[in-house]
């Protein structure tokens, strides 16, 4: 991903570790294990008499899809094969056995059970070009663009200089300009590109000095704390986004410009709060860092048009209840600019991140058959998810999120979550309305994931930040998870005030 990307070795490196492991002969027993657990369980659930389920009048349709979604928790948990890959299995799956373009022996199962209703074929293939698909297509686009056009390094060089040589000031300055980056750029290329920025300056720290392990440890947690800033800043930003705005579903129309005016001052201030805590137990025994990043910014034509469309598209996304223009098309702009112009080529369309799309698109795909089968409503009958109380709801399922994303991919807890927080969500909209209503439940969600980052398997760019050698996995772990708590706290505090209000 983004090959002219500054720190793109690191990123590089880090992949092929993940593939070495995961094809490595010692791992293939194990993933085969887990292979066959996940497909037997969920061919039991498929098998299994409807009655046993507990749920009244449930149908095929329904029966399989809790299979299938089961078959989708197992997989993305225990990582068999990468979580993308699970995505698109699961689509094809739903496409030929729960659709209406289903495999005729599905459609006809000589069985007593009734059918049901099937999900469109359509819908589900409309979920790989879902908007919130495109606002990422756009955000990838502005990323590669910036990369090409050095935009990225002039930016770091202009906002870094500011905070001057004084080791704590330089060590907030890039744990700001980290999380401005990832605001609009991949965390995980962010994270390498700063890192390479970071690199002769934790060469030049003394090497007995805790200095250098704070700066290590400040670009992941500014990569996974400032995406939290913007819809694009990290995928279930955009998961939650979708379900709060969904036209047919809650109907919110929370804007691009509307989620950061709430969002990023509350990531700003968690970053201050992580500088504190990095400060206190990483202390600098060097007072002055004098930095020197490499790299130019490009004056030809194609790069002012480059920083005159990042300029104006990021206004456009902050003004958009202002000017009308929905986020997701505003992000079709600078794809058509670059593509035009020649800033951006066919070859660097190869660099998309598209395993991410379609790990988000398999994750709408499960959602999108929930609702259009019948399942959600079936299960919004069968549990009396009213009785329950709103304060376990919404912070068990925080939690319950956090602790899931410390461990399996961020998108894919989301992707799980979201749909069925939404279906629950809906039924409760009133009794959680004193905490918020849905929409803290569903950005908590959001919240937990980017907030999980207690080890180096958490988020690449923990990863690639321990893969520098200075950070030993304790140290992670302390940070992680004073980071979650405090960021739990005052995330779900926030949105609890701006949802009772009415400002949210």
């Amino acid at each position: 991903m983004f090959k002219n990307f500054a720190g793109f070795q690191l990123v590089e490196a880090y992949h092929d570790l993940k593939k070495s492991k995961r094809l490595s002969e010692k791992k293939t027993p194990s993933r085969i294990i887990k292979l066959a657990c996940a497909i037997i369980v969920s061919l039991t659930l498929w098998l299994l008499p409807a009655e046993v389920l507990g749920i009244p009048d449930l149908t095929l349709v329904e029966q399989r899809l809790i299979a299938i979604f089961v078959f989708a928790t197992m997989m993305w948990v225990l990582e068999a094969v990468p979580a993308w890959t699970t995505s698109v299995m699961v689509v094809v799956i739903l496409l030929l056995t729960t659709s209406d373009s289903s495999l005729w022996f599905f459609v006809e199962p000589g069985s007593l059970q009734e059918l049901g209703t099937q999900v469109k074929y359509k819908s589900l293939l409309h979920c790989f070009a879902d908007p919130i698909i495109m606002l990422f297509i756009g955000g990838f686009i502005l990323a590669i663009a910036a990369t090409k056009s050095g935009l990225d390094v002039m930016l770091a060089k202009v906002m870094l200089k500011p905070f001057g040589t004084q080791s704590r000031f330089v060590l907030l300055g890039f744990i700001l300009v980290t999380a401005f980056f990832s605001m609009f750029i991949s965390n995980t290329a962010t994270a390498a590109m700063m890192l390479t920025f970071l690199a002769p300056v934790l060469k030049a720290l003394p090497a007995d000095g805790k200095g250098k392990i704070g700066l290590a440890l400040a670009i992941p947690v500014a990569a996974n704390v400032g995406g939290i800033g913007t819809p694009i800043g990290t995928p279930p930003n955009a998961i939650a986004l979708k379900y709060l705005n969904d036209p047919e579903g809650l109907n919110m129309n929370i804007g691009f410009g509307e989620w950061m005016a709430f969002m990023t001052p509350y990531a700003i201030l968690v970053l201050f709060i992580a500088w504190f805590i990095l400060l206190r137990f990483f202390p600098f025994k060097q007072k002055t860092i004098v930095l020197n990043i490499e790299g130019e910014a490009k004056k030809d034509w194609r790069s002012i048009v480059v920083y005159v469309t990042f300029a104006i598209t990021v206004l456009l996304w902050m003004c958009d209840k202002y000017t009308g223009v929905n986020a997701n098309a505003v992000a079709m702009i600078p794809v058509a600019v670059f593509c035009i112009t020649g800033v951006i080529t066919k070859r660097d369309l190869e660099e998309i991140n598209w395993s991410v799309l379609w790990m988000v698109a398999g994750g709408f795909a499960l959602g999108v058959a929930l609702n259009e089968s019948g399942l959600a409503e079936h299960l919004i009958a069968a549990i009396p998810f009213n009785t329950w109380s709103p304060v376990l709801m919404i912070v068990g399922s925080g939690l319950l999120c956090w602790a899931m994303a410390n461990f399996i991919s961020h998108t894919a807890t989301a992707a799980l979550l979201v749909p069925i927080l939404a279906m629950v969500g809906t039924s409760m909209r009133d009794t959680l309305q004193p905490l918020g209503g849905v929409q803290t439940l569903l950005i908590g969600v959001a919240l937990g994931s980017s907030l999980a980052m207690i080890l180096p398997i958490s988020t690449p760019p923990n990863a690639l930040a321990h893969a520098t050698g200075l950070i030993e996995q304790r140290d992670m772990e302390k940070v992680g998870i004073i980071m979650g708590i405090i960021g739990l706290i005052l995330g779900y505090s926030m949105l609890i005030v701006l949802g009772s209000t009415g400002l949210l």
